[in-house]
């Protein structure tokens, strides 16, 4: 059933120090080979562009590279499993995020690792910024701040920003949750959630529900010092939105006849005694990683009727960011959308859902030999190495973004962009396989 790959310290090291040191660089688009081409590079050839930037700053997306450039940014005050470790420590997780942004979705992305722990100023660096990106990936900094970070520079900018912490967790949780509730034949409506961690991803997973149709008082949120109750004092407002009169106390108390958990926080919370006091055929998401809130081995053998989600990917339905913003900002570049909007990420989110619920290729399910790929408890969400993700997710969210209002740059033929999608393929795809591909997914999302 899984597949456990120990990766060691000295082969981690190993792969960012050799050769050229860390994971990115830079290179050229244009031929720079001759005198002609120099002069068409940089001045005098240069000058033309400006000038029409000058008099249209929309035509920076057609003369720069702007319209495929987004800017990581953290200043490391939250990085995911490391915690406090400051700016520069935080830089190889950025670069990372910049290569999968590459990887996934074609998209060039610049790491800026911030010495800015104070919001104000980290915010007056980023708005400073807009004119060089298209988009904004806000990273690993720690809650409440990234709320109000991510909130003013939403409102300030003209160019999405996304802080993938909260939303891409939540996006990829309402995919898994979405078939995993058709599964067991319950509705979001219905279901009483717990949450273990009430931070970023957290809060940004239970407003996402809501937005699907869950209501506030389905939601019990606990931190470290319990549930969030409506008596507790110095509640910060965005825990406290989720906070209602109970007499419960305790995150096992919370437990009690839940049909879904959401674990974003720390290894080994959750007993099974806990799972045992859930109601029938249960939902478990614990996602903290690189350990879970509890074991998977556990967790099913103390309930075969669960159905388990982790952040893992030796364990079926790992909810993996990855499957999120790549696509997402591809979606809003390619539409020169302004922010991205609720409606943009339930679009990705259902994509995701439906895309699981398809026959799998079989060049991915050489990828994942040891893993079973039917839809089913055990198969909720897509892989990431699942080329179609790109093709169900990224036309979603950018459809998305022309009704809601915040595209600058409406698509106008889709299949034509569908096509033009593929270049983003890794070069082994076949032309068959993309044509394939394509059929498929014009097919299935009529």
């Amino acid at each position: 059933m899984t597949q456990k790959q120990m990766i060691t310290k000295e082969e981690a090291l190993s792969y960012h120090a050799e050769g050229r040191n860390g994971k990115i660089e830079i290179h050229p688009t244009k031929p720079c080979e001759t005198q002609r081409d120099l002069s068409l590079a940089y001045t005098p050839g240069v000058a033309e562009p400006c000038r029409e930037i000058e008099k249209n700053p929309l035509d920076s997306f057609k003369y720069t590279n702007r319209g495929n450039l987004v800017a990581i940014i953290t200043n490391g005050t939250a990085v995911l499993g490391l915690g406090d470790i400051g700016p520069v420590a935080a830089k190889p997780v950025m670069e990372g995020k910049s290569v999968l942004f590459k990887k996934f979705a074609g998209i060039d992305a610049f790491d800026l690792e911030l010495d800015a722990a104070s919001p104000d100023r980290f915010i007056q660096a980023v708005q400073a910024l807009e004119p060089t990106f298209g988009g904004i990936n806000l990273e690993d900094i720690k809650a409440p701040d990234c709320f109000a970070i991510e909130e003013k520079l939403i409102s300030s900018m003209n160019i999405p920003v996304f802080h993938d912490d909260q939303h891409g967790t939540a996006i990829i949780a309402t995919a898994a949750l979405i078939n995993a509730l058709d599964l067991i034949n319950k509705n979001i409506k219905n279901i009483q959630v717990v949450f273990s961690g009430a931070g970023a991803a957290a809060i940004a997973c239970a407003k996402m529900f809501c937005s699907m149709g869950m209501e506030k008082e389905q939601i019990t949120l606990c931190d470290r010092k319990g549930i969030v109750h409506s008596e507790r004092e110095e509640i910060e407002r965005y825990r406290r939105q989720f906070a209602h009169p109970t007499s419960k106390r305790t995150l096992a108390e919370a437990f009690e006849g839940a049909d879904l958990f959401i674990g974003v926080s720390s290894k080994g919370l959750v007993t099974p005694e806990m799972l045992r006091s859930m109601a029938a055929k249960p939902i478990v998401f614990a996602l903290a990683n690189p350990d879970p809130e509890i074991n998977y081995e556990e967790a099913v053998a103390v309930r075969q009727d669960l159905i388990m989600a982790t952040g893992r990917s030796d364990y079926p339905n790992q909810v993996n960011n990855v499957l999120g913003f790549p696509f997402i900002f591809r979606g809003a570049l390619d539409v020169g959308a302004t922010r991205i909007t609720m409606e943009m990420k339930i679009a990705a989110s259902k994509a995701l859902a439906a895309l699981a619920r398809e026959p799998v290729p079989s060049e991915v399910r050489k990828i994942y030999a040891n893993i079973s790929l039917e839809f089913g408890p055990q198969y909720i969400i897509p892989k990431p190495f699942d080329r179609r993700v790109l093709l169900w997710e990224v036309p979603a969210v950018a459809k998305a973004a022309m009704q809601s209002g915040v595209a600058t740059r409406p698509i106008q033929d889709w299949e034509d962009y569908e096509r033009r999608l593929t270049r983003y393929f890794p070069a082994s795809a076949t032309a068959g396989e993309t044509r394939s591909g394509l059929l498929g997914i014009r097919s299935s999302r009529t």
